[in-house]
């Protein structure tokens, strides 16, 4: 009997913090206690702490899923032994589950290419598997991919790169971005994994006929279940279907039907596409009220008034504060899409503690000398007009409270009293 299609989930990111956590759970359990898990290290192949990533994948599922997870290296197709290509492919082969997470798109995809990699993973799909992709990895699964570090990191003009296509075997065409309603950039806009709306706005230009945005917020998950014609929202975040200028919004816990993804007009649904620019959308801000993200806003509004009032020692006390409070619920800000605000939130404070700081006098002498000048002025023009008295009683009361003033040829001078 032909085995019915399996899974394909797409994380926004967030695939290894405890949003994730009944999500890997619930999507274990159609394999039973003998589930084959596997992390494939790919994405973050070129980088130095790889191996670092993988043990923390491993760790988390460990501890937090309660699964073996075991991990499929391939970091790299020049320069490990084509054994071990050949063996990463044989495992994947064996795997119920496969995960692949965080690094970048298009050398994950450089990789892949060269071997067999795309067409084990469909084949898995197709047999029942669950592929989970997420972050770095969901960008590889559409039509094209995103090249962030490219565009991003290096300066690139917004362009699109030839994705692995995984999602046409299925009749879905988009491409995917993760990311979607990102703050990191705090001052400036980190929508749309890090592009910000007018780079969107020229690669939406450039996307393939036919080919839509497909979105997905930070910690959110669109789990696509192929044998049951439908897909569900997890996580703390929107998916975003977006298409020729028209979107559609579903949170957790809706449903979408699979004629959706697959760009058929589904009249009956109750979520209609629609009309909104990018620069017109909006990611979900943290909650005012949420008592993780109120101690940000109240400690940073705290330190503006202390400064303000010239209260440095209390001012500083509150940015301590502030750093050991986003220390603490970083996890929790992650999950709200906020840890990027909060830190950009401190940065600021920081910035205006040194600003107020270089305007205060740096002595007590620089701070007196303004009044001490003037007096001395005026002194200078009651000589001048005679008036002796006067012009020794202010020299009388400027020595009183520590001035000591000097005529001398070159003019007045004066110092404080040792």
């Amino acid at each position: 009997m032909q085995k019915q299609p399996g899974v394909i989930t797409l994380m926004g990111s967030g695939e290894l913090t405890t949003t994730m956590v009944e999500v890997h759970k619930e999507l274990l359990q159609r394999y039973g206690d003998s589930a084959q898990a596997a992390f494939l290290d790919t994405p973050a192949g070129f980088q130095l702490n790889a191996d670092h990533i993988s043990r923390k994948a491993v760790d988390y599922f460990q501890k937090r899923v309660q699964r073996p997870l075991s991990v499929v290296s391939l970091k790299s197709v020049e320069t490990d032994q084509p054994l071990s290509v050949e063996q990463a492919g044989h495992r994947l082969n064996e795997a119920d589950y496969v995960l692949v997470g965080p690094g970048s798109p298009t050398y994950a995809l450089r990789q892949w290419q060269q071997t067999r990699i795309p067409q084990i993973l469909v084949q898995r799909i197709l047999a029942g598997g669950t592929l989970v992709a997420a972050s770095a990895a969901a960008l590889t699964v559409g039509r094209v991919t995103l090249p962030v570090y490219e565009i991003y990191k290096v300066g690139q003009p917004p362009f699109w790169a030839e994705g692995l296509d995984l999602l046409a075997a299925f009749g879905m065409n988009w491409a995917v971005i993760p990311h979607w309603n990102n703050a990191e950039g705090g001052n400036h806009d980190t929508r749309y994994c890090f592009m910000g709306a007018p780079r969107l706005q020229q690669l939406e230009a450039q996307l393939p006929a036919g080919t839509g945005l497909l979105g997905l917020d930070e910690h959110t998950a669109l789990i696509i279940d192929l044998a049951g014609n439908r897909a569900e929202i997890r996580g703390m975040g929107r998916i975003t279907l977006r298409r020729e200028g028209r979107e559609r919004f579903f949170s957790k816990g809706d449903t979408i039907p699979l004629s959706l993804l697959r760009g058929e007009e589904d009249n009956g649904h109750d979520m209609p596409a629609v009309a909104i620019s990018v620069e017109e959308a909006t990611p979900l801000k943290p909650d005012a009220t949420d008592e993780v993200w109120r101690p940000v806003e109240e400690l940073t509004d705290q330190i503006q008034t202390l400064l303000a009032a010239d209260q440095v020692e209390p001012a500083t006390q509150a940015l301590l504060e502030l750093e050991r409070h986003i220390a603490q619920t970083r996890e929790q800000l992650q999950e709200r899409s906020g840890e990027g605000a909060a830190r950009e939130a401190l940065r600021s404070m920081m910035v205006l503690f040194g600003t107020r700081l270089a305007e205060r006098p740096a002595s007590r002498q620089s701070c007196l000398a303004p009044l001490v000048e003037s007096l001395l002025q005026l002194r200078v023009k009651l000589r001048a007009q005679k008036l002796f008295d006067l012009a020794d009683d202010i020299r009388d009361n400027l020595q009183h409270v520590g001035v000591v003033a000097e005529d001398t040829p070159e003019g007045v001078r004066w110092h404080l009293k040792a």
